[in-house]
């Protein structure tokens, strides 16, 4: 399967990989193998991920077709929050993939269940078994997974009926004006590039994301977040249209860095945490909340902006 794309001028710049990555479904390590594999070329050459696209420049990529019926185990080390035989909850770490998908077929969370579980839900399978939400790769924090059918289709309702509880922290830019606020803005698929969200788009549904500061650092605010509906990257898009993008995040505002009159803070990837779950058991009945703690690479940021802050 080939694609080709030409680079406009708003699109110049930008690293190879990362402009493919957002151009195709396909993770920016799985884009970094094709590029090495000289499966990726510019302008019918071969450049190196880091390779800056020019205005004008056609990048054309070959994925090769791969099977898609099967979930390999994988001995990877999992962040078990709590476990019994019906259920499973995690604490993602960020840069984890959550199934497998094109040009990034191992390493996710779902082939590291499938050595730790000794079943999970077939629904969703071969490759999302027991998969009733998803996170972001680059977002950390807490995930349900089912184990049976019937904790499945339990916990999918809950999700629908908004009867579960979701908590996120997020460090935004900016100072936001209110100490609290509700973000009630539809969002669908971007016209322009298919991989992104937009609360601009011509087909879209409702989206609502209430926040309540934590703390303010002047040149960034520390929010508490709850969603009322579950919209593909909905945190993340709904911060960037009201002017405070989530820092790090490259897709949407890409404030990957922070620049201050007291130096420079750079993020290796959106501040973004999933740091609540609150449900019903689904077969126990018993309200359950689990929590986790907040990463240390977010927590590093935070004591550096609260270094910062000082001088703002």
């Amino acid at each position: 399967m080939g694609n080709k794309y030409t680079v406009s001028a708003d699109e110049m710049n930008e690293r190879l990989d990362n402009f493919l990555s957002l151009k195709s479904d396909i993770t920016r390590s799985g884009i970094q193998r094709l590029i090495k594999s000289g499966l990726a070329m510019v302008n019918g050459g071969v450049e190196k991920p880091g390779y800056k696209v020019k205005a004008g420049d056609i990048i054309e990529v070959i994925v090769p077709d791969e099977p898609d019926t099967i979930l390999t185990a994988e001995d990877i080390p999992l962040d078990i929050i709590w476990e019994d035989e019906h259920m499973v909850v995690v604490n993602k770490p960020h840069g984890m993939v959550v199934y497998p998908a094109v040009g990034n077929r191992s390493g996710t969370l779902m082939n590291a269940l499938a050595f730790r579980c000794k079943k999970l839900s077939p629904v969703g399978a071969p490759l999302r078994p027991g998969i009733v939400h998803r996170l972001d790769k680059d977002t950390s924090g807490i995930m349900v997974i089912a184990k049976d059918n019937i904790t499945h289709y339990d916990l999918v309702e809950q999700f629908r009926e908004r009867e579960i509880e979701k908590q996120y922290l997020a460090l935004v830019f900016g100072n936001l004006k209110d100490d609290k606020g509700e973000i009630n803005k539809s969002i669908g698929r971007s016209l322009s590039n298919r991989k992104k969200m937009s609360t601009k788009a011509r087909r879209t549904k409702e989206a609502i994301t209430q926040y309540e500061v934590v703390e303010r650092f002047g040149y960034a605010t520390l929010v508490k977040v709850r969603i009322l509906t579950g919209r593909t990257h909905q945190i993340r898009v709904h911060f960037a249209s009201i002017g405070h993008s989530v820092l790090g995040d490259s897709l949407y505002g890409k404030k990957v860095r922070l620049e201050t009159s007291q130096g420079i803070i750079k993020f290796n990837r959106q501040m973004l945490h999933a740091s609540s779950l609150k449900l019903k058991h689904p077969v126990t009945g018993k309200m359950q909340e689990f929590t986790a703690p907040m990463p240390e690479d977010m927590q590093g940021a935070i004591d550096k902006l609260k270094e910062l802050s000082t001088y703002f």
